[in-house]
């Protein structure tokens, strides 16, 4: 049987209303992978934790590896309070990012969960941190999802494929819109997924970052 990845989760995989004119993740994606490889996009530009459940229910039969990019959009949710919002103390503030991480955690392990349930190779994506003009405070606060997504992935002995480390340049977001993957980018994303499907050794197990 051929090797079938299967690309879930939000717009860092379906990005190409972003890149008009330039091939989108999956196509570089199906660049990347070796001959005989297959791509199939099931991500759909939008989906949070929660929604990205229902792509499960399209996953071909002959799919062979999971690669998931998801939470973003959860983030983008608390993104007014974070950046608007002006607690009393440092410590307050430390302490709403540790609710807003602690009510990430469930769906982020349940989403995990529902994808290792199909015992298939599965790699998960960090939420990349670098998008121009950030404002700080987000930044900071993408510490704590971030923190929920390699713990879930440690704690279930998958691969990352760490974001933060591949897109660090203001040439991989796309100019019309800075929280999506320009083609810079999405080549970058497209090689290190590349990577983690052909490189990782998923019956040893255990969690590697790639990037």
């Amino acid at each position: 049987m051929s090797n079938h990845v299967i690309l879930l989760g939000d717009s860092i995989f379906d990005n190409a209303s972003y890149v008009p004119g330039g091939p989108p993740v999956i196509q570089q994606l199906a660049s990347a992978l070796p001959a005989g490889w297959r791509a199939t996009l099931l991500a759909i530009d939008g989906a949070t934790i929660e929604s990205a459940h229902a792509q499960f229910f399209r996953l071909p039969v002959d799919a062979t590896h999971l690669v998931i990019s998801a939470g973003g959009n959860n983030a983008l949710k608390y993104l007014p309070m974070i950046v608007d919002e002006v607690p009393t103390t440092f410590p307050e503030a430390l302490r709403g990012l540790d609710a807003i991480g602690a009510e990430f955690q469930p769906g982020y392990r349940k989403l995990l969960e529902r994808a290792l349930g199909f015992n298939r190779p599965t790699v998960v994506c960090t939420i990349y941190d670098a998008v121009p003009d950030l404002d700080p405070a987000a930044r900071a606060a993408l510490c704590g999802f971030n923190d929920v997504i390699l713990r879930e992935a440690a704690r279930a002995g998958v691969p990352v494929v760490d974001l933060r480390l591949i897109c660090t340049e203001r040439g991989d977001y796309s100019a019309l819109s800075p929280i999506e993957p320009s083609v810079a980018g999405g080549e970058k994303i497209a090689r290190a997924v590349a990577r983690a499907v052909t490189g990782h050794d998923f019956v040893a197990g255990g969690c590697r970052i790639f990037c």
